[in-house]
Protein backbone atom coordinates (compact mmCIF):
# COMPACT_ATOMS: atom_id res chain seq x y z
CA UNK A 1 0.00 0.00 0.00
CA UNK A 2 2.72 2.36 0.92
CA UNK A 3 4.86 1.76 -2.46
CA UNK A 4 1.09 2.35 -4.55
CA UNK A 5 0.73 5.48 -2.25
CA UNK A 6 4.57 6.77 -3.28
CA UNK A 7 4.01 6.16 -6.90
CA UNK A 8 0.60 7.88 -7.10
CA UNK A 9 2.23 10.93 -5.32
CA UNK A 10 5.02 10.43 -7.55
CA UNK A 11 2.63 10.54 -10.41
CA UNK A 12 0.67 13.27 -9.55
CA UNK A 13 4.31 15.87 -8.76
CA UNK A 14 4.94 14.67 -12.68
CA UNK A 15 1.65 15.67 -13.72
CA UNK A 16 2.09 19.11 -11.60
CA UNK A 17 5.76 19.46 -13.44
CA UNK A 18 4.17 18.81 -16.93
CA UNK A 19 1.23 21.34 -17.19
CA UNK A 20 3.48 23.45 -15.30
CA UNK A 21 6.13 23.59 -18.31
CA UNK A 22 3.36 22.74 -20.81
CA UNK A 23 2.33 26.34 -19.34
CA UNK A 24 5.82 28.07 -19.12
CA UNK A 25 6.38 26.95 -22.98
CA UNK A 26 3.17 27.96 -24.05
CA UNK A 27 4.07 31.76 -22.45
CA UNK A 28 6.84 31.54 -24.04
CA UNK A 29 5.88 30.70 -27.75
CA UNK A 30 3.10 33.82 -27.16
CA UNK A 31 5.50 36.06 -26.35
CA UNK A 32 8.30 35.12 -29.18
CA UNK A 33 4.96 35.16 -31.59
CA UNK A 34 4.34 38.18 -30.45
CA UNK A 35 7.73 39.94 -30.36
CA UNK A 36 8.34 38.60 -34.20
CA UNK A 37 4.34 40.29 -34.52
CA UNK A 38 6.00 43.48 -33.89
CA UNK A 39 9.13 43.37 -35.66
CA UNK A 40 7.66 42.45 -39.06
CA UNK A 41 4.24 44.80 -38.79
CA UNK A 42 4.22 47.07 -41.49
CA UNK A 43 3.55 51.00 -41.65
CA UNK A 44 0.06 51.67 -42.81
CA UNK A 45 -0.33 53.04 -46.49
CA UNK A 46 -0.15 55.78 -47.35
CA UNK A 47 -3.34 57.93 -48.05
CA UNK A 48 -4.45 57.77 -52.21
CA UNK A 49 -6.90 60.11 -51.42
CA UNK A 50 -7.00 63.00 -54.07
CA UNK A 51 -6.24 65.66 -51.17
CA UNK A 52 -3.34 63.48 -49.81
CA UNK A 53 -2.17 63.54 -53.23
CA UNK A 54 -2.51 67.24 -53.63
CA UNK A 55 -0.72 67.77 -50.54
CA UNK A 56 2.42 65.33 -50.95
CA UNK A 57 3.13 67.24 -55.00
CA UNK A 58 1.94 71.11 -54.24
CA UNK A 59 4.96 72.95 -54.90
CA UNK A 60 4.10 76.74 -54.77
CA UNK A 61 0.53 77.23 -54.27
CA UNK A 62 0.66 81.52 -53.14
CA UNK A 63 -0.13 83.53 -55.85
CA UNK A 64 -0.18 87.46 -54.79
CA UNK A 65 -1.68 89.84 -56.94
CA UNK A 66 -0.83 93.52 -56.80
CA UNK A 67 -3.03 96.00 -59.00
CA UNK A 68 -1.69 99.80 -60.80
CA UNK A 69 -2.70 103.38 -60.95
CA UNK A 70 -6.27 104.28 -61.17
CA UNK A 71 -7.36 101.04 -60.55
CA UNK A 72 -8.21 98.43 -57.18
CA UNK A 73 -7.94 94.91 -56.70
CA UNK A 74 -11.63 93.90 -57.94
CA UNK A 75 -10.03 94.13 -61.36
CA UNK A 76 -8.15 90.51 -61.13
CA UNK A 77 -11.06 88.83 -60.42
CA UNK A 78 -11.08 87.35 -63.81
CA UNK A 79 -7.44 86.26 -63.02
CA UNK A 80 -8.39 85.21 -59.49
CA UNK A 81 -11.27 82.72 -60.60
CA UNK A 82 -8.90 81.06 -63.29
CA UNK A 83 -6.09 80.26 -60.46
CA UNK A 84 -8.66 79.24 -57.37
CA UNK A 85 -10.15 76.87 -60.18
CA UNK A 86 -6.77 75.84 -60.83
CA UNK A 87 -6.04 74.79 -56.61
CA UNK A 88 -4.24 78.41 -56.12
CA UNK A 89 -3.85 80.26 -52.78
CA UNK A 90 -4.82 83.84 -53.78
CA UNK A 91 -4.68 87.21 -52.22
CA UNK A 92 -5.00 90.51 -53.69
CA UNK A 93 -3.51 93.37 -52.12
CA UNK A 94 -5.30 96.60 -52.00
CA UNK A 95 -2.63 99.59 -51.72
CA UNK A 96 -3.61 102.76 -50.65
CA UNK A 97 -1.49 104.76 -53.90
CA UNK A 98 -1.01 107.44 -51.16
CA UNK A 99 3.09 106.76 -51.25
CA UNK A 100 5.21 104.34 -52.76
CA UNK A 101 6.28 103.73 -49.04
CA UNK A 102 2.91 102.81 -48.54
CA UNK A 103 2.11 100.57 -51.41
CA UNK A 104 5.11 99.08 -50.93
CA UNK A 105 4.47 98.19 -47.15
CA UNK A 106 0.89 96.85 -48.17
CA UNK A 107 2.42 93.97 -49.99
CA UNK A 108 4.94 92.81 -47.67
CA UNK A 109 1.92 92.77 -45.39
CA UNK A 110 0.02 90.83 -47.73
CA UNK A 111 3.52 88.60 -48.29
CA UNK A 112 3.66 87.88 -44.28
CA UNK A 113 0.21 86.33 -44.47
CA UNK A 114 1.12 83.24 -46.54
CA UNK A 115 1.92 79.79 -45.21
CA UNK A 116 4.72 79.49 -47.87
CA UNK A 117 6.79 81.20 -51.07
CA UNK A 118 4.62 83.07 -53.23
CA UNK A 119 4.26 84.07 -56.92
CA UNK A 120 4.19 87.89 -56.77
CA UNK A 121 2.50 89.61 -59.72
CA UNK A 122 1.78 93.16 -60.74
CA UNK A 123 -0.36 95.44 -63.15
CA UNK A 124 1.09 98.81 -64.47
CA UNK A 125 2.62 100.95 -61.54
CA UNK A 126 2.45 97.75 -59.72
CA UNK A 127 5.54 96.76 -61.10
CA UNK A 128 7.93 99.09 -59.81
CA UNK A 129 5.84 97.87 -56.16
CA UNK A 130 6.67 94.31 -56.48
CA UNK A 131 10.52 95.15 -57.84
CA UNK A 132 11.40 97.10 -54.29
CA UNK A 133 8.71 95.04 -52.22
CA UNK A 134 10.18 91.31 -54.07
CA UNK A 135 13.17 91.55 -52.54
CA UNK A 136 11.04 89.62 -49.35
CA UNK A 137 13.05 86.38 -48.75
CA UNK A 138 9.30 84.82 -49.21
CA UNK A 139 9.10 85.55 -53.12
CA UNK A 140 9.78 83.17 -55.59
CA UNK A 141 8.94 84.15 -58.91
CA UNK A 142 7.69 87.74 -59.93
CA UNK A 143 5.32 88.30 -63.04
CA UNK A 144 4.54 91.48 -64.76
CA UNK A 145 1.33 91.59 -66.94
CA UNK A 146 1.64 95.52 -68.66
CA UNK A 147 3.72 96.76 -66.18
CA UNK A 148 6.76 98.87 -65.37
CA UNK A 149 10.21 96.78 -64.33
CA UNK A 150 12.89 99.61 -63.19
CA UNK A 151 16.36 98.68 -62.08
CA UNK A 152 17.91 99.68 -58.74
CA UNK A 153 18.48 103.98 -58.83
CA UNK A 154 15.72 103.97 -61.70
CA UNK A 155 12.09 105.12 -61.59
CA UNK A 156 9.28 104.61 -63.64
CA UNK A 157 8.49 107.71 -64.73
CA UNK A 158 12.42 108.45 -66.79
CA UNK A 159 11.58 104.38 -68.06
CA UNK A 160 8.69 105.84 -69.44
CA UNK A 161 10.76 108.17 -71.31
CA UNK A 162 12.71 105.24 -73.53
CA UNK A 163 9.67 104.60 -74.74
CA UNK A 164 7.04 107.60 -74.76
CA UNK A 165 3.05 105.99 -74.68
CA UNK A 166 0.57 107.29 -76.59
CA UNK A 167 -1.08 108.21 -72.99
CA UNK A 168 2.14 110.15 -72.00
CA UNK A 169 1.60 112.32 -75.17
CA UNK A 170 -2.14 113.32 -74.55
CA UNK A 171 -2.65 115.18 -71.79
CA UNK A 172 -5.47 112.91 -70.77
CA UNK A 173 -3.64 112.47 -67.05
CA UNK A 174 -4.77 115.14 -64.38
CA UNK A 175 -3.59 116.24 -61.07
CA UNK A 176 -5.74 117.42 -58.41
CA UNK A 177 -4.63 120.25 -56.10
CA UNK A 178 -3.11 117.93 -53.70
CA UNK A 179 -0.64 116.28 -55.89
CA UNK A 180 -3.27 113.23 -56.80
CA UNK A 181 -3.04 112.04 -60.18
CA UNK A 182 -6.74 110.12 -62.22
CA UNK A 183 -6.89 110.15 -65.90
CA UNK A 184 -9.55 112.12 -67.72
CA UNK A 185 -12.89 109.84 -67.64
CA UNK A 186 -13.54 110.94 -71.16
CA UNK A 187 -10.72 109.25 -72.06
CA UNK A 188 -9.93 106.52 -69.96
CA UNK A 189 -11.47 103.75 -72.21
CA UNK A 190 -9.54 104.65 -75.06
CA UNK A 191 -6.33 104.94 -73.48
CA UNK A 192 -6.66 102.57 -70.63
CA UNK A 193 -9.09 99.60 -71.44
CA UNK A 194 -9.80 99.60 -75.95
CA UNK A 195 -10.62 96.26 -75.54
CA UNK A 196 -13.32 96.40 -72.75
CA UNK A 197 -16.94 97.16 -72.88
CA UNK A 198 -17.49 100.98 -73.37
CA UNK A 199 -19.92 100.40 -70.26
CA UNK A 200 -17.15 98.74 -68.18
CA UNK A 201 -14.59 101.06 -68.62
CA UNK A 202 -17.16 103.85 -67.83
CA UNK A 203 -17.21 102.56 -64.07
CA UNK A 204 -13.81 101.98 -64.08
CA UNK A 205 -13.22 105.59 -64.94
CA UNK A 206 -15.50 106.59 -61.86
CA UNK A 207 -14.23 104.29 -59.56
CA UNK A 208 -10.63 105.06 -60.24
CA UNK A 209 -8.32 105.29 -57.32
CA UNK A 210 -6.23 108.45 -57.37
CA UNK A 211 -2.44 107.79 -57.24
CA UNK A 212 0.36 109.88 -56.19
CA UNK A 213 2.33 111.97 -58.65
CA UNK A 214 5.09 111.35 -57.10
CA UNK A 215 5.16 107.43 -56.68
CA UNK A 216 5.61 107.38 -60.65
CA UNK A 217 9.15 109.36 -59.56
CA UNK A 218 9.90 106.80 -56.40
CA UNK A 219 13.44 105.51 -57.17
CA UNK A 220 13.98 101.49 -56.89
CA UNK A 221 16.70 101.27 -54.46
CA UNK A 222 16.84 96.99 -54.73
CA UNK A 223 15.76 95.47 -58.05
CA UNK A 224 13.81 92.07 -56.85
CA UNK A 225 13.90 90.79 -60.70
CA UNK A 226 18.26 90.77 -60.34
CA UNK A 227 17.98 88.05 -58.02
CA UNK A 228 14.89 86.00 -58.78
CA UNK A 229 13.30 84.91 -61.95
CA UNK A 230 10.71 87.25 -63.86
CA UNK A 231 8.15 86.63 -66.09
CA UNK A 232 6.53 89.07 -68.75
CA UNK A 233 3.56 89.57 -70.58
CA UNK A 234 3.50 92.23 -73.22
CA UNK A 235 -0.09 94.03 -74.29
CA UNK A 236 0.76 94.74 -78.03
CA UNK A 237 -2.08 97.33 -78.12
CA UNK A 238 -1.22 98.98 -75.03
CA UNK A 239 -1.68 103.11 -75.20
CA UNK A 240 -0.60 103.23 -71.12
CA UNK A 241 3.02 102.02 -71.35
CA UNK A 242 4.48 101.55 -74.80
CA UNK A 243 4.61 98.13 -75.29
CA UNK A 244 7.92 98.38 -76.98
CA UNK A 245 9.11 99.37 -73.40
CA UNK A 246 7.43 96.65 -72.24
CA UNK A 247 9.96 94.10 -74.35
CA UNK A 248 12.87 96.02 -73.83
CA UNK A 249 12.03 95.30 -70.16
CA UNK A 250 11.80 91.68 -70.35
CA UNK A 251 14.82 91.67 -72.93
CA UNK A 252 16.99 93.47 -69.95
CA UNK A 253 16.00 91.44 -67.29
CA UNK A 254 16.38 88.07 -69.44
CA UNK A 255 12.61 87.38 -68.62
CA UNK A 256 10.40 84.51 -69.94
CA UNK A 257 7.83 86.54 -72.57
CA UNK A 258 4.98 86.50 -73.37
CA UNK A 259 2.72 88.89 -75.68
CA UNK A 260 -1.44 89.21 -76.26
CA UNK A 261 -1.90 90.26 -79.39
CA UNK A 262 -4.54 93.37 -79.40
CA UNK A 263 -4.52 93.45 -75.98
CA UNK A 264 -4.85 96.62 -73.82
CA UNK A 265 -3.65 97.87 -70.87
CA UNK A 266 -6.22 95.91 -69.14
CA UNK A 267 -4.91 93.16 -70.96
CA UNK A 268 -5.59 91.32 -67.04
CA UNK A 269 -9.26 92.47 -67.25
CA UNK A 270 -9.86 91.10 -70.72
CA UNK A 271 -7.39 88.16 -70.88
CA UNK A 272 -7.48 86.83 -67.83
CA UNK A 273 -7.23 83.10 -69.07
CA UNK A 274 -3.57 83.86 -70.75
CA UNK A 275 -2.76 85.76 -67.58
CA UNK A 276 -3.34 83.13 -65.15
CA UNK A 277 -1.50 80.64 -67.66
CA UNK A 278 1.47 82.56 -67.10
CA UNK A 279 0.93 82.59 -63.53
CA UNK A 280 0.93 79.13 -63.49
CA UNK A 281 3.60 78.65 -65.43
CA UNK A 282 5.99 80.74 -63.27
CA UNK A 283 4.67 78.58 -60.40
CA UNK A 284 5.50 75.46 -61.92
CA UNK A 285 8.85 76.61 -62.91
CA UNK A 286 9.90 78.08 -59.48
CA UNK A 287 8.65 74.31 -57.89
CA UNK A 288 10.81 72.19 -59.99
Amino acid sequence: MTFIAETNTDRLHSSVQRHVIYALISLTLGGIASLAGAQVATPPEPSTSPTAAVTQDQGIRNIVLVHGAWADGSGWRGVYDNLVRDGFNVSIVQEPETSFHDDVTAVKRILALQDGPSILVAHSYGGAVITEAGTDPSVAGLVYVAAHMPDAGENEADDGKRFPSDLSKSGAIKKTAGGFTYLDSTQFHEYFAADLSAEQAAFMARSQVLNAADNFKAVITTSAWRSKPSWVLVAAKDRTINPDLERWYATRAHSHMVEVAGASHSVYMSHPKEVADLIESAARAVSK
